[in-house]
C-alpha cells in the first residue's frame, strides 16, 4: 500500500479569504503578470485568474509556491500540455 501512495501524484491548495494561494506539486511556471498564473503542476498545468496577483514565495525544488492578490478563478487545462500552452498563448496574442 506504501508503494501506491508514493507513486500518486499529489498536490494541496490552500486558499485564505482568496488573498493567498499556496500550493504544493508546482513543477514550473511558465508565465505570469498581474492578471494571471500559468503554472505546470504534478496533476497539470494549471491557470489562476485574478487582480493584483504576485509570488509571495517560490520553491521548485520543494514543488511550492505562495501568491498574493485577489483570487478569481483556478482552471486546470486538460489534455496534451504543449498543445494547450500554445492555445493559451494563442489566446493572450488575439
Amino acid at each position: 500500500m506504501n508503494d501506491q501512495v508514493k507513486d500518486q501524484k499529489r498536490q494541496e491548495v490552500k486558499m485564505l479569504n482568496r488573498k493567498l494561494l499556496e500550493m504544493t506539486g508546482v513543477r514550473n511556471v511558465e508565465s505570469f503578470d498581474s492578471e494571471e498564473f500559468l503554472l505546470e503542476t504534478v496533476l497539470g498545468f494549471l491557470t489562476i485568474k485574478g487582480q493584483n496577483l504576485h509570488i509571495k514565495h517560490l520553491s521548485l525544488e520543494q514543488g511550492l509556491v505562495a501568491i498574493e492578490g485577489l483570487v478569481h478563478s483556478l482552471t486546470y487545462l486538460d489534455g496534451n500540455a504543449h498543445a494547450k500552452s500554445k492555445g493559451l498563448l494563442g489566446k493572450l496574442f488575439k
